[in-house]
């Protein structure tokens, strides 16, 4: 983010009479190779982490093999994070459908061999997951029960929060790896990632708080959306952290549920702006431009009759929730509804600079292309 970190530079020089920051300081970490699995290998013995349930967990002296269970967007970022899928003996269907249809399949061939088997939905099968031999497995907090027959079963257990943060994606990606920092601190990017996500948060509301609340955008972010069912983002799910950081307003906000139901006619009455598209759907912005699906009239809604539609990016996983693609993923959704307030910034450049400086991963422009126009059966595992 080489235009959008000189922007902050000079702010805070003027500001502060100083300059740097903490994500100039090293270079984004080094490919897997031997000795990245050998520091990855090498976790001292007796060290504790406490995890987002509060449990203080013993962690193993080596760690190998990964099981990641019903968490979906864990296996993206944990690969990001070490650089490599080879540890990862275990995921979701859909962590697996993301890998496959997105760009993390490509380049990270090798989760491709993680095994699936084990989880149905969000029921985790204990015997299935024992023959993958985990020395860690990592769920989503706050499901005790889980937890308990996995612990009871003898395996270590380590839990990270989705809803504990209130659905702030910012404040969740960077819980996840600060645990994940713990764990496996040779591949620490704790600073690299707050540096980074502040940067961005900050560039980005420093140009929508003053736009007047009745001058604001109205988004409608539809989750799932097919011939049985239309879902929307409710106050307590992350299409209201999205707007909020962007300087929208989320049209389903007086609706407290977070997946919540809704109808066509309430889509009439709130008239949005924009409709963003998650890809925990197949749903695509030309199947409401041609009216394809059910019996659903769009052609009477705003943002439709405006052509402004989006299909939410495909990155390492769906970037509606949390993901490692987080920190651009906010300024794609800014610059889509505001386009004239982000006219400077070159999205498909903070992409490639983001992957490059965070996780030396390069990109090429045909891989960041295909994030905005995903392909295949995306919603699998849903």
């Amino acid at each position: 983010m080489k235009r959008i970190f000189s922007i902050l530079m000079a702010a805070m020089m003027l500001l502060s009479g100083c300059a740097g920051t903490a994500n100039e300081s090293e270079p984004s970490q080094e490919p897997w190779n031997s000795e990245t699995a050998e520091a990855l290998e090498q976790t001292p013995e007796g060290r504790t982490v406490v995890d987002h349930d509060g449990i203080e967990v013993d962690l193993p002296e080596q760690i190998d093999r990964i099981a990641v269970g019903n968490i979906g967007p864990m296996a993206s970022v944990l690969t990001l994070f070490l650089g490599s899928g080879e540890s990862i003996v275990g995921m979701s269907p859909m962590s697996m459908s993301a890998a496959e249809n997105g760009i993390l399949g490509e380049l990270f061939p090798e989760l491709l061999d993680a095994d699936t088997s084990f989880l149905q939905g969000s029921n985790i099968n204990v015997e299935k997951l024992l023959t993958l031999e985990p020395d860690l497995v990592l769920i989503q907090s706050g499901q005790s029960e889980v937890r308990t027959q996995l612990e009871n079963a003898g395996l270590t257990v380590v839990a990270f929060g989705v809803g504990t943060f209130k659905y702030d994606i910012i404040n969740t990606y960077e819980a996840w790896i600060d645990l994940l920092s713990q764990i496996f601190p040779a591949n620490d990017k704790m600073e690299e990632v707050t540096a980074y996500s502040k940067e961005v948060l900050e560039l980005v509301q420093s140009r929508v708080s003053d736009i007047p609340e009745a001058e604001r955008k109205r988004a409608l972010f539809l989750f799932q959306y097919d011939e049985t069912q239309m879902i929307a983002s409710g106050r307590n799910f992350f299409g209201q952290y999205w707007c909020e950081s962007a300087g929208a307003v989320n049209v389903a906000q007086d609706i407290e549920a977070g997946q919540a139901t809704i109808t066509m006619e309430q889509v009439y009455e709130w008239q949005p702006d924009v409709i963003f598209i998650t890809n925990f759907t197949n749903t695509k912005p030309a199947d409401l431009y041609a009216n394809a699906v059910g019996s659903d009239d769009w052609s009477l809604v705003k943002a439709v009759q405006e052509q402004q539609v989006y299909k939410m990016p495909l990155g390492s996983f769906r970037t509606y929730s949390v993901s490692a693609d987080m920190p651009v993923t906010l300024l794609w959704v800014a610059k889509t509804i505001y386009p004239d307030l982000f006219s400077d910034i070159d999205t498909d450049a903070e992409v490639k600079d983001f992957y490059q400086r965070i996780y030396g991963v390069t990109l090429t422009d045909e891989q960041v292309a295909a994030m905005y126009d995903p392909q295949g059966d995306v919603a699998y595992g849903m």
